[in-house]
């Protein structure tokens, strides 16, 4: 019999879905062919309740087995995204067929002369979906996710921070204000400070379930202030972390301070039971600092189609 399609109604969804990824994630051997579990809660408390970036009723629709287990799962992430999750013994032309035309209907977006635009997210190495992707004229294009893939060996790497700076925890006391503002400035770095938002955001963020003081790290300048940042989540089903945000105030960048917190993070996580790490980097500097802790890793690549909207 095949999985049957509704749309997501609840929290008992979200616990499920959750642990759907957790086994998905194993059974294709920790490759990011679905998502992980730390992408899921981070969009959930920060994308969705902080920025507005979707709505889980709306826009994940769940496809079950006749036994109410999940088969696979569709959601967006930012408008007009598309992002397939399939259990790997259930992937078939039929279920990807069916999950693009329910993409299609209801997560595309309006564009510019009465055309609609959807963006669908793919494994490099997918041929099951790019078949059906090229079928219904889609076009590989745009700037692929490097999800880079760390194996987190004895000993982690070594990166020490520069003289006069320090990494610490949020555990250890560290300034909130301080943590968010540099977050702000790290991804803001042209933008007029009068249009900083404040910091109000933050708790949302350790909301998450997987979110743990001690492996959210900032390196601190000498003056005090903070220099550079990245949160860690582990998830010990999995023994996996991901680095999810890792960035540098403007001020301080070019002195190895990310490749420091990120060190520091591994050699944390390694203690917990992390056996591999995942990051991922868009950019040639972001795909450079991440390369250099590993040459393994996989593409997200984006798949775009647009085409006339029925008329009214």
């Amino acid at each position: 019999m095949e999985p049957i399609m509704r749309r997501y109604q609840n929290d008992d969804d979200y616990w499920q879905f959750r642990q759907f990824l957790r086994e998905v994630l194993l059974l294709n051997q920790r490759h990011e062919i679905s998502w992980h579990v730390a992408r899921l809660d981070y969009w959930r408390w920060f994308g969705i309740d902080i920025l507005g970036d979707g709505q889980l009723e709306r826009d994940v629709f769940i496809w079950e087995n006749s036994d109410g287990r999940m088969a696979a799962v569709l959601n967006r992430e930012g408008a007009g995204e598309a992002f397939l999750q399939m259990q790997p013994a259930l992937r078939s032309p039929g279920l990807v067929n069916e999950m693009l035309a329910t993409a299609e209907a209801e997560l595309a977006v309006p564009v510019a002369e009465g055309r609609r635009k959807l963006t669908v997210w793919a494994d490099w190495h997918d041929d099951l979906l790019h078949s059906a992707l090229q079928r219904l004229g889609y076009e590989r294009k745009g700037a692929p996710e490097r999800q880079h893939h760390i194996r987190v060996s004895a000993p982690a790497p070594e990166a020490a921070a520069p003289p006069g700076y320090t990494v610490r925890a949020m555990a250890e006391g560290v300034d909130r204000a301080a943590r968010c503002w540099c977050s702000w400035k790290a991804f803001h770095a042209n933008e007029p400070e009068e249009r900083y938002p404040g910091g109000e955001w933050y708790p949302a963020i350790e909301r998450c379930p997987l979110y743990r003081r001690d492996l959210d790290l900032v390196a601190v300048a000498p003056g005090g202030e903070i220099a550079s940042f990245t949160t860690v989540w582990y998830d010990d089903a999995t023994r996996t972390a991901v680095f999810e945000p890792v960035g540098t105030h403007p001020a301080h960048r070019r002195l190895g301070l990310a490749r420091a917190v990120m060190c520091e993070g591994l050699r944390r996580a390694q203690r917990l039971g992390a056996t591999l790490a995942f990051v991922g980097g868009y950019s040639p500097s972001a795909n450079a600092l991440y390369g250099g802790l590993s040459t393994d890793y996989d593409l997200s690549e984006p798949w775009i189609r647009e085409w006339p909207a029925p008329s009214p």
